[in-house]
C-alpha cells in the first residue's frame, strides 16, 4: 500500500513525471495546469515548499515502495481552522480505494498534527468518483457551485471526531 508523506524538495522528480504522465486524465476532470506548470515546475514546487513552511497550505502525496507518486492530497488556504481539501490519484492507480485511503489519513492529520476543525471540498457534479470518496470519508454536501463554468457542488466536514480515529 502507497505511503502518504508530507511533500519535500526530493519529491519533485517523481512529482513532476506523475502530472506529466495523468495530465489528460486529469484534465478530463479538472481544469489542466497549462503549459507554464510543466515548464517552471521547479519553481513552483520551491514555492509551494516555502508556502508550506508558513503553515498556510500541507501537501502530501501518496508514494508507492520504489518512489513513484500514485497521488496528491492537499490542503489550502488555511485560516480560522478549517482549510481546502484537493486530491488526485493517477490513472494507473484509480479505483483501488487509494484516494480513500489518503483522504482519511490526511483529515486525521488535519486534527491532530495541524490542528484543523474543519474541512471543505468541491467538485463538478459529473465527477462522481471524487464525490464518492467525499462521501466515503464522512463530508457531506452544503451547496452547488460553478468550477470554471461547470456546475459542481461543495462539501464541507467537521473533523471533530477525528480524535485519533477514522471513520468506516
Amino acid at each position: 500500500m502507497p505511503q502518504l508523506q508530507r511533500l519535500h524538495l526530493d519529491h519533485a522528480p517523481a512529482l513532476l513525471e506523475f502530472e506529466r504522465q495523468n495530465r489528460a486524465y486529469f484534465a478530463a476532470s479538472v481544469p489542466d495546469r497549462g503549459d507554464h506548470y510543466f515548464a517552471h515546475f521547479a519553481a513552483r514546487h520551491d514555492a509551494l515548499l516555502a508556502e508550506q513552511a508558513t503553515g498556510l497550505c500541507h501537501f502530501h502525496v501518496l508514494v508507492d515502495g520504489g518512489g513513484e507518486v500514485l497521488g496528491r492530497v492537499n490542503l489550502v488556504d488555511v485560516a480560522d481552522g478549517s482549510a481546502e481539501l484537493g486530491y488526485r490519484v493517477a490513472e494507473s492507480a484509480a479505483g483501488r480505494g487509494l484516494a480513500t485511503a489518503g483522504v482519511r489519513e490526511v483529515c486525521a492529520l488535519a486534527a491532530s498534527e495541524y490542528g484543523l476543525t474543519g474541512l471543505r471540498a468541491s467538485t463538478t457534479l459529473d465527477n462522481t468518483a471524487s464525490q464518492a470518496v467525499l462521501a466515503r470519508t464522512g463530508f457531506t454536501p452544503c451547496g452547488e457551485i460553478e468550477l470554471d463554468g461547470r456546475p459542481g457542488l461543495r462539501f464541507e466536514r467537521s473533523l471533530d471526531d477525528e480524535a485519533g480515529r477514522q471513520r468506516p
